[in-house]
């Protein structure tokens, strides 16, 4: 049976990922090799099988489907979480250990990286190439971090249910809350993201229209 390499297995990562975005990016090169690096420092095979390894990720995009792909890690597993600071930056949790790593770029990463890609042509092929050969150190830095919010609240209960007293919707995950007593989805405790519009009879013009206003759950 052919073992395969370390670098056969990035091209295929790489692939994947190219799969998954219709193209591929500096930012996915990125996110394949920060999730395979996070997987060596925690001691942890990557892409993983389990649910071992969670990751809180600071950006959505091209950069999130090269980590996802690399690390086994997804929302609809329930292994990962966006937190969406704009950066390309993940913090990776060892569930069983609890712990926890964030990575980052190389602060000079950009400037460093055409020393590795002296055929590229433009500033973009640069950053492609550059980040696939460029030394982990010189494209990462990385830190030991303790987490400032619980994991296991995101994590939750194996079939943990409620139901709103507002709406009637279910609720999945331990995500709703109270309110005066009254257990509520937190669109009706007031933290929606969404409104929805009012729909008011009027008998002069027989017909149903949408009024200006909004109800705010």
């Amino acid at each position: 049976m052919t073992q395969i390499t370390e670098q056969d297995q990035f091209i295929q990562l790489l692939e994947e990922s190219a799969r998954k975005h219709a193209h591929l990016c500096p930012r996915q090169v990125m996110g394949v090799r920060m999730g395979l690096y996070a997987g060596e420092i925690l001691g942890l095979e990557v892409p993983q099988e389990d649910k071992r390894l969670f990751t809180f990720i600071e950006s959505d995009g091209c950069f999130l489907d090269g980590v996802a792909v690399s690390t086994g890690c997804s929302a609809g597993r329930r292994t990962m979480q966006v937190i969406d600071y704009g950066k390309m930056a993940a913090t990776f949790v060892d569930i069983l250990t609890g712990q926890a790593i964030r990575i980052s770029p190389h602060p000079e990463g950009r400037i460093l990286c055409r020393d590795y890609a002296p055929l590229a042509t433009d500033r973009w092929h640069t950053y492609l190439e550059g980040y696939k050969a460029m030394p982990i150190d010189k494209l990462f830095t990385l830190e030991s971090v303790q987490l400032t919010v619980s994991l296991k609240a995101f994590l939750s209960r194996k079939n943990a249910r409620a139901a709103c007293e507002k709406c009637g919707e279910e609720i999945f995950n331990e995500r709703e809350v109270q309110v005066d007593g009254a257990v509520l989805c937190r669109s009706c405790a007031g933290q929606g993201y969404y409104v929805s519009p009012i729909l008011v009879f009027d008998p002069l013009l027989s017909q149903t229209k949408e009024s200006n206003f909004h109800s705010f759950r």
